[in-house]
């Protein structure tokens, strides 16, 4: 984390980046779909939003190097549908459900509760596993034993 803020700092403006404004403009559905201002974002442009996405004491920001904006969460803001496991048998690269693949994760970090399986991930983020997701983890990491 304090490799991720030391390059955000690196490329802000010197006085600091300022919010946009107080409106919330986006906002990620429970089931992981992006809206601007209650429209419909086609999924290639959450997932360039995405890439900028922070959250940062539990407000989420898009943060660019000269402003921030707002965004509202449901739940998750990103759902997570598929994943390989890398060449270190202790690490899965994740895919979320608007085409993005996520920096690789420790699977000794991904929480298994009662009302699903989380992922955390960079600039303070979380993932959820979607449906299939969650039944092919359960099965291939999970032992009842």
């Amino acid at each position: 984390m304090a490799d991720e803020t030391t390059a955000l700092n690196s490329f802000t403006h010197p006085e600091g980046v300022v919010l946009c404004s107080d409106d919330v403009l986006f906002h990620i559905k429970a089931n992981g779909d992006w809206l601007y201002l209650n429209s419909p974002l086609p999924a290639k442009f959450a997932a360039l939003f995405s890439s900028i996405l922070h959250c940062i004491d539990n407000e989420y920001l898009l943060i660019t190097p000269i402003e921030k904006v707002k965004v509202s969460v449901e739940q998750h803001p990103l759902i997570l549908v598929d994943y390989l496991q890398n060449t270190q048998a202790t690490q899965l690269t994740f895919s979320s459900s608007i085409g993005t693949q996520l920096p690789p994760v420790d699977i000794a970090d991904i929480i298994v509760t009662d009302d699903g399986i989380y992922v955390p991930l960079i600039r303070g983020l979380t993932g959820m596993l979607n449906r299939a997701c969650y039944y092919r983890y359960i099965n291939e990491y999970i032992s009842f034993d």
